[in-house]
């Protein structure tokens, strides 16, 4: 091998690597960015807890006792 066909080697190895280091950190930077997908196990709770809250928000409506309001004020008359 003569010099040029070394210092040809050389430098396809170089940008190889510094390729193979573009591409590592390309990879690094997609993991981090990746969007978050709950699994079943957070979906089904998360569903669950939200089935909960409508569950108690309509058995409120229907146990508590409602405000009638009078339109006359009561009469002082006792049954004898």
């Amino acid at each position: 091998m003569n010099i040029f066909q070394d210092e040809t080697t050389a430098e396809y190895n170089r940008q190889r690597i510094q390729t193979e280091f573009e591409q590592i950190r390309l990879e690094r930077l997609a993991r981090k960015s990746r969007v978050y997908h709950p699994g079943r196990f957070e979906r089904l709770m998360f569903n669950f807890a939200n089935w909960m809250i409508t569950t108690g928000k309509q058995l409120r409506k229907r146990y508590e006792i409602p405000e009638v309001k009078r339109v006359n004020p009561p009469s002082k008359r006792f049954a004898h």
